[in-house]
C-alpha cells in the first residue's frame, strides 16, 4: 500500500480539511492498516511534483496552514514530503538526526500546535538509523562518539532502557528504532499543551517507521 498524501489525511478522520488536494488513494481505515508502500499502478502513482500555481504561491505567501507536523530523521533517505506526497504549505516538518526531541525542537513543536493548529503529529522513525544505532552501540558496547555528537544519544538512550542485548544485531536495531519513536511520542505526550490538546480531542499524535527496503510507512 502506498505512503501517500491520502495516508496522512485518513488519521485525521473527520478533522481533515476540506480544501486539502485529492491524492486520497490506496487508503483503508487506520485501525485495521498495517502500514504503505508506494505502487507500480496508474492508481498508486509516483510523488506527485505539480507546477505550482501563482495563486497558491500567492496564497502560502500569505499564510501557512499545514494540516500535519511530522518529526522526522536527517537521513536523506526518509524525505518527508516525498513518502506522503506533499504539496506545498501541507505539511510542517522538523528534522534531526535519530527525530530526538531537543528543546529546540519541542519549541518547534509548540509553534506548530498553539498557532499553526495542526490537528495531526507525527514522529516518523526509520529503519538502520545511524543515530540509534550509536545509541545502542554506546548502551551495550561503552562506544565513545564526539562531544556533540555524544549530547545528542543522550536524548536517545532514556528511551532504550528496557532493551536487552540480543543476538540478532538487526532485530535489536529494530527494537530499538521503535523504542526510540515512542520515546519521542512519550515526551510530547506529557508536555501541558499535548496532554490538554490531546484531552480537547483536537490533536492527535501517531508514530511511524519507515522502511528503506520496501518503501513502506508503518504506523506503530
Amino acid at each position: 500500500m502506498k505512503a501517500g498524501h491520502g495516508t496522512l489525511v485518513q488519521l485525521l478522520g473527520h478533522r481533515a480539511p476540506p480544501t486539502l488536494p485529492h491524492t486520497y488513494i490506496c487508503i483503508r481505515q487506520t485501525r485495521h492498516w498495517r502500514g504503505s508502500r508506494r505502487g507500480t499502478s496508474a492508481s498508486c502513482a509516483a510523488a506527485r511534483f505539480p507546477t505550482v500555481r501563482k495563486e497558491v504561491l500567492a496564497a502560502l505567501a500569505r499564510a501557512q496552514h499545514p494540516y500535519a507536523t511530522v518529526v522526522g530523521c536527517s537521513d536523506s533517505r526518509v524525505p518527508p514530503e516525498l513518502l506522503f506526497d506533499a504539496g506545498f504549505g501541507e505539511l510542517f516538518i522538523v528534522r534531526v538526526a535519530g527525530n530526538v526531541i531537543s528543546p529546540e525542537v519541542m519549541g518547534t513543536l509548540q509553534y506548530a500546535a498553539v498557532h499553526l493548529h495542526t490537528p495531526l503529529f507525527v514522529v516518523l522513525g526509520h529503519e538502520g538509523c545511524g543515530a540509534v544505532q550509536a545509541a545502542l552501540a554506546a548502551k551495550f558496547e561503552g562506544a565513545r562518539e564526539r562531544r556533540r555528537i555524544a549530547l545528542l544519544l543522550k536524548r536517545i538512550l532514556p528511551g532504550l532502557e528496557d532493551l536487552r542485548p540480543r543476538r540478532s544485531t538487526e532485530a535489536q536495531l529494530k527494537a530499538a528504532v521503535e523504542a526510540n519513536v515512542r520515546w519521542s511520542m512519550r515526551q510530547l505526550r506529557e508536555t501541558p499543551e499535548g496532554k490538554a490538546r490531546m484531552a480537547e480531542g483536537v490533536l492527535k499524535l501517531v508514530g511511524a517507521v519507515y522502511e528503506l527496503k520496501t518503501g513502506r510507512v508503518r504506523f506503530l
